[in-house]
């Protein structure tokens, strides 16, 4: 039985945004893991506040159907057939921002002094900002692995709108 790549099992993070604090030891446990310096504007995983007491992890979603992999005309994005992440080869991206639009929660980044986009790959399936943030007692981040094609959309949000989502669970009524 030939089984779809929508239908694989594969790694993402689930993000519980109530139990995030804003502390943003992921963002730092991630630039040190890939840039070798405390960097969280190159960090894969970013932290928004956009709402005060509304901390929001905003990061990959691992889309079944990888829009941002699709998208690049240079084929700098792959998946990586152990984890289902999107891997970003440096040496072919341009910088376009082809995958930034086509991605439903434009999680991909440039970061100033970086001469490619950002996105996580869940570090090669033990992900730093899980660990750290487990470590810390806030358990906000979660490594899964599962089959999600129906539900990946809803995670797959600006993170605007996830400020509204979580600002609306907060204070228990329409917020905007």
């Amino acid at each position: 039985m030939i089984i779809s790549e929508e239908e694989k099992e594969r790694l993402w993070i689930l993000v519980d945004p109530i139990r995030c604090s804003g502390c943003r030891l992921c963002e730092i446990a991630c630039s040190l893991k890939h840039e070798g310096i405390i960097w969280p504007e190159a960090s894969r995983i970013r932290i928004f506040e956009l709402i005060p007491g509304s901390n929001v992890p905003h990061l990959c979603v691992q889309c079944p159907d990888y829009p941002c992999v699709n998208a690049c005309p240079t084929k700098a994005l792959s998946v990586n057939e152990d984890t289902g992440a999107v891997i970003v080869n440096e040496e072919k991206c341009i910088q376009c921002g082809l995958c930034i639009e086509a991605c439903p929660g434009n999680v991909p980044r440039i970061p100033r002094g970086k001469k490619a986009v950002v996105i996580c790959d869940l570090c090669g399936g033990d992900p730093e900002c899980v660990k750290v943030c487990h470590e810390a007692g806030y358990n906000a981040l979660q490594l899964v692995k599962g089959k999600y094609r129906d539900v990946y959309r809803t995670f797959a949000k600006s993170p605007v709108e996830k400020s509204i989502d979580v600002a609306k669970k907060i204070y228990e009524r329409e917020v905007f």
